[in-house]
């Protein structure tokens, strides 16, 4: 009650009197506390970094602090960061995460890798400099780089097949997500001869794998591409972005199946039409990757976005695209957590 009459206080940006940062802001700090209070997100003894609330929260939540002329981090921006920072030391699987058993715990623990390295460089960039934690997390990352077979040169990836986030296909997000930490990192960190190596490994499986992935995937490859010098061919590029605007719809969104192709999944909810994720999603990642607002099928997007944040809670709506939650249980939101953390992202980037 308290936070709502803060943030009810708070100016609102002329540039967002269409749209409502603040509810955006205040339903993100409700979702990351109900998450730090869910037992399974404490698993390892700090709060876990998930793809579909914690690292959209991270991206978006320093943008609307800026937008409401907050000065300081939130209390759970704090608290995902500082559990980042206290288990880069973490360097055993099963340390870390000892509820769980078999190959899901090497699994888990790569993600877990390459998200720290990636939320802790971004962290470190404004201040022009790696701090030490944001060393080690790199450092781990890169040490758990798979260094033969078929997956030579990304990494192990959470698979609960569940979409999209924690599938076989996802390993090469998580790659994705490893070249962009590689490209985010400060103080040029992508030219240190050590990592030359291991760099020139993940750029060769990113780009021989990228054809057959689902777009979603792609989109994160050209987001890092923008970021790691090198990495992405311009005829590459050029061939993500030609496929995303030929899958925009005539109202500026995009469905969830122009992102796939997805396992199709009987005990999901059925849906059709432009969906919040995949909008945002696409909003974001292009402007990342130096669309700029003004383009006309940017402008389309961003519009779609603008009308569609739910007035009463201040989220883009979403629904999981793998089985029916209980309302109002904390699963439920995830997929609406990811979308609103995108939205925002996107709605606040620098004209």
């Amino acid at each position: 009650m308290k936070l709502a009459l803060v943030f009810a206080l708070l100016p609102i940006p002329a540039w967002c009197a269409d749209w409502n940062p603040k509810l955006a802001a205040q339903y993100l700090d409700a979702r990351e506390k109900a998450w730090v209070d869910w037992p399974v997100a404490m698993n390892s003894g700090v709060a876990c970094i998930s793809c579909h609330s914690g690292m959209p929260y991270l991206l978006a939540r320093p943008a609307l602090r800026k937008a409401l002329g907050q000065n300081q981090p939130t209390l759970y921006e704090g608290v995902l960061l500082a559990g980042l920072r206290a288990t880069v030391v973490k360097t055993d699987a099963k340390d870390l995460f000892s509820g769980l058993k078999g190959p899901i715990v090497d699994q888990v623990y790569g993600a877990q890798a390459v998200l720290s390295a990636l939320l802790l460089a971004m962290d470190d960039a404004p201040r022009g400099r790696l701090s030490p934690e944001g060393e080690l997390a790199l450092s781990r990352m890169w040490s758990l780089q798979i260094r033969t077979g078929k997956d030579k040169g990304g990494w192990q990836w959470s698979d609960f097949d569940l979409d999209p986030w924690e599938t076989k296909d996802a390993a090469f997000y998580g790659g994705a997500l490893g070249a962009l930490a590689t490209g985010s990192a400060p103080a040029g960190y992508q030219s240190r001869p050590d990592i030359r190596e291991n760099i020139a490994e993940m750029r060769t499986w990113l780009l021989s794998g990228e054809s057959a992935q689902p777009l979603h995937n792609r989109l994160f490859l050209l987001w890092s591409g923008a970021k790691l010098r090198d990495l992405l061919p311009d005829a590459q590029r050029h061939a993500i972005l030609d496929d995303v605007w030929k899958k925009q719809e005539p109202d500026g969104g995009w469905t969830l199946a122009s992102l796939g192709p997805w396992k199709q999944r009987d005990s999901a909810p059925v849906q059709t039409g432009s969906n919040s994720y995949a909008t945002s999603l696409v909003a974001f990642t292009l402007q990342r990757a130096g669309v700029p607002r003004g383009e006309p099928g940017m402008a389309k997007a961003l519009a779609w976005l603008k009308s569609h944040q739910d007035p009463q809670s201040g989220a883009w709506t979403a629904q999981s695209m793998n089985h029916k939650h209980e309302a109002g249980t904390v699963p439920a939101g995830f997929m609406t957590d990811a979308a609103t953390g995108y939205a925002a992202s996107a709605l606040l980037a620098e004209k």
